[in-house]
This record gives structure tokens, sequence and C-alpha cells, in this order.
């Protein structure tokens, strides 16, 4: 049988992609679609049979997707929510999962990888974007696992001598590495402190946030 997907998105352009791409699906099929939450619950009413899955935004018009969680199960227990969203802060997102969502998909990630998360979801599973599954984890754990854990023993040593003021050049002299390696290095623990540059991952470590 083929999977029935309602979609709650209202930017134009992402729900009639996400029509078209699921409706190039053999295993799947485009059953309510919707540009709020009110109009959803609505259609949701009167629709003759439940559908499987709803991809569900948050930032709507009107009622939030968060808002809407509970009174979308009420109308459909059996229904599966994925959350769709831009939203990525670890708040969101458990909330989101604690309201009654089995998933939480960046909109950041490609056709392809919604349709497999829709499977996923589908055969019984959960799934989450890898961009948002590590945040969550660190979260729950209540912060026992800071982000200084997460930089490598060479990427804390290169940030070291960052906040002492050395140069590229210097760096990769001292370390016996060559300026390129030292540059992914740093490229790297930008990325995993969440920083947009040197400064602010200076910042961070003369905060003594990095240890």
């Amino acid at each position: 049988m083929e999977i029935r997907i309602d979609i709650v998105e209202d930017n134009k352009v992402i729900k009639e992609n996400l029509i078209k791409y699921i409706e190039y699906q053999n295993d799947m099929t485009v059953n309510l679609v919707s540009g709020t939450v009110e109009d959803y619950l609505l259609q949701q009413r009167h629709q003759l049979s439940g559908s499987d899955i709803v991809l569900l935004d948050i930032g709507l018009p009107g009622m939030s997707g968060l808002e809407g969680i509970p009174k979308i199960r009420e109308l459909n227990p059996e229904i599966d929510i994925i959350m769709l969203t831009t939203y990525e802060e670890e708040q969101v997102v458990v909330k989101a999962l604690c309201s009654g969502a089995c998933s939480y998909i960046s909109k950041k990630t490609s056709l392809l990888g919604i349709v497999e998360a829709i499977r996923i979801v589908k055969a019984g599973g959960s799934y989450m974007s890898p961009s948002i599954a590590r945040e969550i984890v660190t979260y729950l754990m209540g912060g026992m696992v800071s982000k200084a854990t997460m930089l490598t023993d060479r990427q804390r040593e290169i940030l070291k001598l960052l906040a002492e003021g050395k140069k590229y050049s210097d760096i990769a002299e001292q370390l016996y590495l060559s300026v390129e390696t030292v540059k992914s290095h740093i490229k790297k623990l930008y990325q995993t402190l969440h920083v947009n540059g040197k400064s602010e991952a200076i910042a961070k470590y003369l905060k003594g946030e990095i240890k």
C-alpha cells in the first residue's frame, strides 16, 4: 500500500517541491495539503480515511506547528508526525518530540533524505537530522558532554595557539604541520563549536568555555 502523506507548510516553493518529489515515488502519495494548522485540522475532520504521516512545519501563520501537534493527534491518534522545519534549537526539538512528534528533520535536508526518513518512520522507526541529533544528545545529558570534549587534542592545541596570537604559518611550523592542514583543523573546530570565525572561537576559549 502507498504511504499517504499530508503536508502542512506555508512556503509555496517548498510545498510544491515536496508534492512533486513525493508523488514521483512509487510507494507514496500526497493526501492533504495545507498552509496552516487550522485549515489542516478542518480538512482532517472531513477526510474519509486517515493519512499515515504528516510533514509539519513550526513557523506557520496562526497556530504554530508545536501547538498543533496535540490537536492533530487528537483527531488522528495513529498518524506519525514528522517536523520538517528550519527551527533547530534544542528546546524546540525536545518540545516537539515530547508533544508527540516522532521525528525531526531540518529543511536543509535533501528531498531524497526526506523521503528516506518517511520510509523509516512508516516502517516503525524514528528519524532525526544528523545536524540536530548530536545537539539533542548533549542537551538531554544536561550539558555533561560539552562542545569542548568534541574537539580533538590537535584542535584544542591549535585553538590555544590562535588565542596566543599565532599566525597560521607559525602554528604550522610549531606543530610540524602544513599550513593547509592547520586550516583544515581550524575549519572543523569552527563547525564543532558552531562559530563563524576565529574571534568567536577565541572568545569562547578566553571565557573558559573550552578547556
